[in-house]
């Protein structure tokens, strides 16, 4: 019995001393210096496989790729994605994608906007421009007057000789005459002397604003077709802000396109900070090895985070 103790006391002694030197020749086992060394979390029943480089672990960085294009930005900056297809990256698809839809909203917006314009510039002509048989396009403010305006009145109310000023205020060149009258007269009510500064001033005013025969017209009798050219200029200035917001949106695309694939070739070329959550840093690497209740030998590798 007592040589029998003996043999289990030894037994125990020798397992004890081997396994006490099992980690230092797993240890010596291991490489010192690794250009890839695979590492194994332990996830519940799981293990995902993290690979690093020395340099980069050196300088705190991720694994360094200097095979992508420089290029790329001004690629993407050109075309949205171009730059991300270059760097063989899956989200090119959805920058190409977001162009195209943009590009077909804005000449969609376009369109609708051009049609609209042609629209209201018909009715114009037909309706209030036809008792004085004007065809001529006018600007964009013109067509603005014809919105906010009943009529326009007449330009020479009394034909031949100097310029007659058309009173009626509430028409638009009456209006432009009683702002001219109460811009240059000490009193917009009482005339000066025509040949008087106060009262050619306020002329030559009445004559760079006021809408010449040309480009007359009035609504009178037409009530309902002044609310559909309205409701038609109202529109087409909708469509058109709509393809102008459409246009800052594929300039935002093409700079996201571009900053994106910027951050990306900087990333490859120099590696990336690994870095989980905000104050946090990477520390290290640490390794561990155990012997499980089973009786078998674990080796386990993790990354240390450090607070900064």
């Amino acid at each position: 019995m007592r040589s029998l103790q003996r043999v289990s006391i030894l037994a125990v002694a020798c397992l004890s001393v081997a396994l006490s030197k099992a980690p230092v020749a797993a240890a010596q086992m291991a490489p010192v210096a690794l250009q890839q060394r695979q590492a194994s979390f332990d996830v519940g029943q799981s293990t995902a496989p993290v690979y690093e480089s020395s340099s980069a672990l050196a300088a705190g960085r991720g694994p360094a790729d200097r095979r992508a294009p420089w290029w790329s930005p001004a690629a993407s900056g050109v075309v949205p994605g171009a730059g991300q297809f270059a760097l063989k990256q899956q989200r090119s698809v959805a920058y190409l994608v977001a162009e195209a839809f943009l590009v077909v909203q804005y000449l969609a917006a376009r369109r609708d906007g051009n049609r609209e314009r042609d629209a209201y510039r018909a009715l114009a002509v037909s309706v209030a421009r036809k008792p004085f048989d004007g065809s001529q396009l006018g600007s964009w403010d013109y067509y603005e007057r014809l919105e906010q305006f009943f009529e326009s009145g007449a330009y020479d109310r009394i034909p031949g000789g100097a310029v007659d000023p058309e009173t009626d205020a509430s028409t638009f060149n009456g209006f432009r005459w009683q702002l001219a009258r109460e811009t240059f007269w000490r009193d917009p009510n009482v005339a000066p002397a025509l040949a008087s500064a106060e009262y050619q001033r306020a002329l030559a005013f009445y004559e760079r604003q006021a809408v010449g025969e040309a480009f007359r017209w009035s609504w009178r009798d037409a009530r309902l077709q002044q609310d559909v050219y309205v409701q038609t200029i109202r529109s087409a200035n909708r469509s058109y802000q709509r393809a102008v917001n459409m246009l800052g949106i594929v300039a935002v695309n093409h700079l996201a396109s571009l900053i994106d694939a910027y951050v990306s070739v900087r990333l490859r070329h120099f590696g990336a900070p690994e870095k989980s959550g905000s104050g946090m840093a990477l520390g290290g690497i640490e390794t561990t090895y155990d012997v499980t209740p089973l009786g078998q030998a674990r080796f386990q590798a993790g990354v240390r985070l450090v607070a900064r």
